[in-house]
Order: structure tokens, then sequence, then C-alpha cells
């Protein structure tokens, strides 16, 4: 008896199968109507999911961009204690050599740029009212190429040459009632008990991702803040990176490479602990969106398929009664659905990405979102990953609704499929 070698075995398994998938083909393509309209809800379903998910991970990425670099930076570096106790007493936590510190930080690739802040908290006299205010000594041009999120409302960003100058956070202005060209008079305690003021000069007015920020902030020349301080240290080295997304290997190599005894390295998220929870509810929100829109394409094509098998009930028992086994059924049925599910999910991803070009072009004007007073440009972010997933998902939800008819119609008894016809 001769042997069947591994290339004949192959050729009888494919041959039948592309038999069955040009039989399928045909059958989707003789009924143009219902086919038609189960294409149109998969491919509805995978262009919302497509759609979704690209607008809440550009959400994410423009808020954690907004959060970067209004105010925070990538990574903070300061001594241990000063991020919990170091608003009432920032004179306790000061870093002594600032520059030199920033010079071994600039040697890592990654860094793009780093600069030295030192906080204070005060009093702020207009003449005629005071206020409480939180404060900062900045470097001006290098916190200017920071704060690309920050928005000047009126008058302009301090310069390296506002030796005494102040910007002032928009609810502070409006508190005050300060204009560019103002005078006003900043009066703190030392931590020596003694008091301290210093006669400044408004440039301008600023408005951060931060309402609450912006109710209580002013910055001036670091300068100025030492001066003010008695002080030629700073409290925090901030830190801006190349790309966002090395953040977490860049707190590690400087956690690692200690730039001083007692340091602490917080990236961004770590100081806005509103940002993980927000995209762990947004996420939390799309994932059930995701589930809802594929029931209902589920459902959709479920309804499609019970009807087709419906109809065609005696065409599968004329079938079987001609020699045609039930997996042979149930093979036709499912591939049907899956040239189905690959063909709307191929328009669906076609249509996402219309859609997403001509969004990245006009934009989606969206309000300020809670706490914040900045309103922003939306878009639509897509990657393949998230796009491939959207095909598959579209595939693998009309194949498994095609499962429980084509099992029904392959175990069917052939004399009550050939009546079904009469």
């Amino acid at each position: 008896m001769p042997s069947v070698t591994p290339a004949k075995r192959t050729k009888r398994t494919i041959l039948p199968f592309l038999a069955l998938l040009r039989l399928a083909g045909r059958n989707v393509l003789r009924q143009k109507g219902r086919t038609a309209t189960t294409l149109a809800a998969i491919a509805f379903g995978v262009a919302s999911i497509v759609l979704a998910k690209g607008f809440v991970e550009d959400t994410f990425v423009q808020l954690g961009e907004a959060i970067v670099h209004s105010q925070s930076g990538h990574i903070q570096l300061a001594r241990e204690g000063f991020f919990e106790h170091g608003a009432h007493q920032p004179e306790r936590y000061l870093v002594e050599d600032p520059e030199g510190d920033k010079k071994r930080i600039m040697k890592i690739p990654e860094v793009s740029d780093a600069m030295a802040r030192l906080s204070f908290s005060g009093l702020l006299n207009n003449g005629r009212a005071d206020l409480s205010v939180i404060g900062e000594g900045i470097e001006p041009e290098k916190e200017a190429r920071l704060g690309t999120f920050l928005r000047i409302v009126t008058g302009r960003r301090l310069a390296d040459s506002d030796q005494f100058g102040a910007l002032v956070g928009a609810g502070v202005a409006k508190s005050l009632r300060l204009s560019p060209g103002d005078s006003v008079v900043l009066v703190m305690s030392t931590s020596d008990g003694a008091m301290n003021s210093l006669d400044l000069n408004v440039v301008g007015v600023f408005q951060s991702f931060s309402k609450e920020y912006d109710n209580r902030a002013i910055k001036i020349p670091l300068s100025a803040a030492q001066q003010l301080l008695n002080t030629k240290g700073a409290n925090t080295l901030v830190v801006t990176l190349h790309e966002t997304k090395k953040t977490a290997d860049v707190a590690r190599l400087l956690r690692e490479r200690t730039v001083w005894r007692d340091q602490t390295v917080k990236t961004w998220q770590d100081l806005n602990d509103f940002y993980p929870k927000t995209v762990d509810m947004y996420r939390i929100q799309f994932g059930g969106l995701q589930a809802i829109i594929l029931l209902m394409v589920l459902l959709g094509v479920v309804n499609s398929v019970n009807t087709t098998v419906f109809e065609r009930t005696s065409e599968f028992g004329t079938m079987r009664a001609l020699g045609n086994r039930g997996k042979t059924v149930f093979g036709i049925i499912v591939l049907e659905s899956v040239i189905l599910g690959v063909a709307g999910s191929t328009v669906g991803i076609l249509f996402a990405l219309g859609v997403s070009y001509l969004v990245s072009i006009v934009g989606i004007p969206m309000p300020p979102p809670p706490n914040s007073d900045l309103s922003y440009v939306a878009f639509v972010r897509l990657s393949w990953p998230p796009v491939l997933l959207a095909f598959a998902l579209g595939v693998a939800t009309t194949t498994i609704a095609s499962l429980v008819p084509g099992i029904r119609l392959a175990r069917i008894d052939i004399s009550r499929a050939l009546r079904s016809g009469v």
C-alpha cells in the first residue's frame, strides 16, 4: 500500500478548504441586501471602537503634555521630605549647589534641560489689600522653553533681564486687580522669624492647567527669590526630556546615580496623582463602551445569520441529502461569517482612518477640563496596535455569532430541513 507523503496530505486538506471558501464567498455575494446590512453593522462597530480609542488616547497625551509643559516638567528632584512638608518651610530643604547638580544631570543623553526653582510663601500687597500667595523663583528663559502650555493672558513672560519682575496667576490678578505695569510688595517671614519684603513689578498674567494653582501662584526670577530668602540654593531641580515616554527610564537612572545623598525623585505622574486616576477612569469607561459596541455588533450579526439560516434551511438540507457531512455545512456558515467579519472590519478601519485624517486637519474644539480654564483642540490619535485589535475583535465577534446557528444546522434532521422549503 503506497504511503501518503506530507505534501499530498497537505494538498488533500487545502483543496476542500478552498472549495468551501469559494462556495462561502459566492453565498455572501448572492445575498446582497442582507450582506450590505451586516457589513454596515460590523464596519460601524469597528470604526466606533477605533475612533473612541484614538480620541481617548489623544486626551491622555494632551492632558499629560499640558501638565508637563505648564508647571511640572518631566521629573523633579528635591531633598527628602520637601514634597510632603516643604510648602511651609522651604528653607529647610535647600540644595546648596544647584548649578553643579544641573551640569551632572545634563550629561544624561535623554535630558533636554535642567532648571532650578526656589519655593516660598508670603503675602502679596498691592497698596490696598493683601493676598496669601505661593511663589517660585525661576530661571525665566528655561521656564519659557518648558512652559509651552502656559498661557499668557496679558503682558508677557518673565525674561532674564527682569531682575525684580513678577508673573502672577490669573486668580491672583483678579483678586488684587493687577495688570502689567503695576507695582506690588511681597512680604514673607524668614526661618528665624524676621520679616523680609521685596518690591516687584508685574510683567504679565498667566493661566496654567490648574485653576487652583493660578488662584495663588506668583513667579519671580530665581535671583530675586534667593535675595528674599537670603540663600544661594534652590529647592527643586526640574528636568525636561526630549521624549515624555522616557520619563520612567530617566527617573530610574537618576535614582541610581544619586545627585546628592538624601534626594527624592518624582515624575510628573507622581506630582499630579489625579492624572493616573483620570486615566484609570477613562479606561474603565472606554472598556464599558467597547463592550456595548461589541454586543451591538454581535446581536446584529446573530440576527442576520439566523435570518439567513432560516431562509436557507432547505438548501443545507439538500446538501446533507447529497452526501455532505454536517461539518461541511458548519464550515460554510462559519466561513461566510469570517468573510463578512474581515470585509466589514476592513471597511470600518478604512472609514476610521479617513475620519481621523479629517479630524487631524480641523480638530475638535473642547471645553476646559474640570478645575481648569484652558480649552483645547482634540484630535484622534491612532496607532497600529489598537487598530489591529479592533480588526481582530470585529472578526472574532462575527465568527462567534455564527457558531450556534452553524452547530444547530449541522445537527438538524435532513427530512425536517427539506420540508422547511415546502
